[in-house]
């Protein structure tokens, strides 16, 4: 693979997601990118979460790369397990608080998938990564006050670690970036291994 076809400054990953902490966490690491919000519908039906988180993640990534082609593209999805059960985004408030009742004083498993298409559009790279959180147990006020906040509303699991949120957790094992909405270790890792970077971090 030639320079020119790697991500650079001149030549940005796209990320086909309009999430703000995804976008934060590829600032963080200086990955140039650009943002191209998805139009794919998210069905969640009928899949295991490893299987479906991957799903979304790749119908985002080919829906973005059909409208903008000759970028590396990358997609990504996040959800929230709880005894088998999928928890997405709350529909609203009082969803907000029956999750996080559910949540209160267990641990959970937060699933991202992330896809990368090649400048091509072959979906080159494909991949869920899972970690483990322990929630404290909530009471009724700590979990009516923290869905006040508003917070809770468009997170998977109606928490945000990185945020007011990070008081309901007692521990992590596994990525804590992927927590927030991205693997950021796995996804370097994979951009190495397909070639979309030669080397990493990138020079100045």
């Amino acid at each position: 693979m030639t320079r020119a076809c790697r991500i650079s400054i001149r030549n940005p990953l796209t990320l086909a997601s309009a999430s703000p902490r995804r976008r934060r966490l590829l600032q963080q690491i200086k990955l140039p990118f650009e943002v191209v919000p998805s139009l794919a519908e998210e069905s969640r039906l009928h899949a295991d979460p490893e299987s479906l988180v991957q799903r979304l993640a790749a119908e985002k990534a080919g829906e973005v790369f059909s409208r903008l082609t000759n970028r590396w593209t990358l997609g990504a999805d996040t959800i929230v397990v709880i005894d088998r059960e999928i928890l997405g985004k709350p529909a609203d408030a009082d969803d907000a608080v029956n999750m996080l009742r559910r949540l209160s004083g267990k641990e959970h498993r937060v699933i991202t998938g992330f896809c990368v298409l090649s400048p091509e559009g072959e979906a080159i790279h494909s991949e869920a990564v899972t970690t483990l959180v322990r929630f404290k147990a909530l009471s009724e006020d700590e979990i009516r006050g923290y869905t006040a906040t508003g917070e809770p509303l468009g997170k998977a699991g109606a928490y945000a670690i990185q945020g007011v949120g990070a008081f309901l957790v007692m521990g992590v094992t596994g990525s804590y970036t992927n927590v927030v909405g991205l693997p950021v270790c796995a996804l370097v890792n994979a951009l190495l291994r397909i070639g979309a970077l030669e080397t990493f971090p990138l020079p100045e």
